[in-house]
């Protein structure tokens, strides 16, 4: 039986107008304090209005040595929460639901080190030029109720859920990767040491936000780098980190490179497909599949197969906000993205999330 992708669904008790979800997306909107701006509340004025059940927001740091990159939100105070609150309103305007994607960079801060401060590390990396130190006990445990501060502040602020950042080789990510995880104490050695900042956290999370609101993850459940993190303890640490109260978990990639840039014309691929479907049957919460998802015809192989329950997207909403919406008005064709990543550089220049395909085809016309 084929599975209607535009039928409203739940994730515990939050209720989404259909089964797609638009991934975490940094739109480097942020004034320099990380609270949202006017340009924040129109990329999520568009979504909203684009047809997408549940918009999970660009990262937002939970503190200020947590910090990635510039432009970014911040939630590590209270002085964020009017700002998030207007991404709420926006998304809400437009009968989407929304969830605050909170996060600790740890060894891969691009925002920190220029202004001469050391990234927090979980170990000493020999082979790492970026300055950086080894956290203490004490300032992983302060991290975790960074954590917990910040998943509060997103209810306070009116959003739907919370989402862990657990991928991309941010901090959760270095915690797993044995990789990252060089150290010998509570926090590292064996799988179940490495594994222990999840729970910690989202037990933390859970404790502090409550048992009725929504706690979802991004997961990396395997790195893309030789001798990291395997498929088997990834699908282990998602059971237990169920266990502890996340009802929701959104596959992706974690250390290695997890932006795949491909050319126009090429098969589409969904890249996370498989490690979706294995989570899946390890699992007995909602699974959300991200990675190279770009036609109607996939997305609905993906639910029929039953490999995953939500089509997680990002990229393709960059140049097509409203793709949903075409899908559901009959237009089927398939989305306009050909994942060049231009749009990557364009952020890293701070100016505004923009297509550069479509950017491109702009400055065309008008020569013409």
């Amino acid at each position: 039986m084929s599975i209607d992708l535009f039928a409203p669904y739940r994730i515990g008790k939050l209720e989404l107008r259909n089964h797609f979800v638009r991934s975490a997306t940094w739109d480097a909107s942020a004034d320099d304090s990380g609270a949202a701006t006017d340009n924040s509340v129109v990329v999520y004025r568009q979504l909203g209005q684009g047809g997408v059940g549940l918009i999970v927001t660009g990262y937002a740091f939970i503190s200020p040595l947590g910090q990635a990159i510039h432009g970014q939100y911040g939630v590590h105070t209270d002085d964020m929460i009017p700002g998030l609150h207007r991404l709420v309103q926006a998304a809400h305007e437009g009968g989407a639901k929304i969830a605050l994607q909170i996060v600790h960079a740890g060894i891969n801060s691009y925002y920190l080190p220029p202004k001469g401060i050391a990234n927090l590390a979980v170990s000493q990396m020999q082979n790492m030029r970026t300055p950086h130190r080894e956290m203490t006990d004490e300032e992983a445990e302060s991290i975790i109720s960074d954590f917990a501060s910040a998943a509060m502040r997103a209810r306070e602020a009116g959003f739907d859920a919370v989402q862990l950042h657990g991928a991309h080789g941010y901090l959760m990510s270095q915690f797993l990767s044995p990789l990252f995880n060089l150290r010998t104490d509570k926090w590292g050695g064996s799988a179940e040491n490495r594994r222990r900042f999840h729970l910690e956290v989202t037990k933390r999370v859970r404790q502090a936000i409550g048992a009725d609101f929504p706690l979802m993850v991004k997961l990396g459940v395997q790195d893309d780098t030789e001798g990291g993190l395997s498929l088997a303890e990834g699908m282990e640490t998602a059971r237990q980190m169920v266990e502890n109260g996340i009802e929701a978990i959104e596959v992706s990639g974690g250390v290695g490179q997890f932006m795949r840039t491909t050319k126009e014309g090429h098969p589409e691929r969904a890249f996370f497909r498989e490690r979706a479907a294995a989570v899946k049957q390890a699992v007995k919460v909602q699974v959300m599949v991200v990675g190279g998802i770009r036609s109607l015809e996939m997305a609905q192989s993906i639910l029929d197969s039953g490999d995953a329950d939500l089509i997680s997207m990002c990229r393709p909403l960059i140049r097509e906000p409203d793709l949903v919406a075409r899908w559901q008005r009959g237009e089927r064709g398939p989305a306009k993205c050909i994942s060049c990543n231009r749009c990557f550089g364009i952020l890293m220049r701070s100016e505004p999330l923009e297509c550069a395909q479509e950017r491109r085809l702009r400055e065309e016309a008008t020569r013409t």
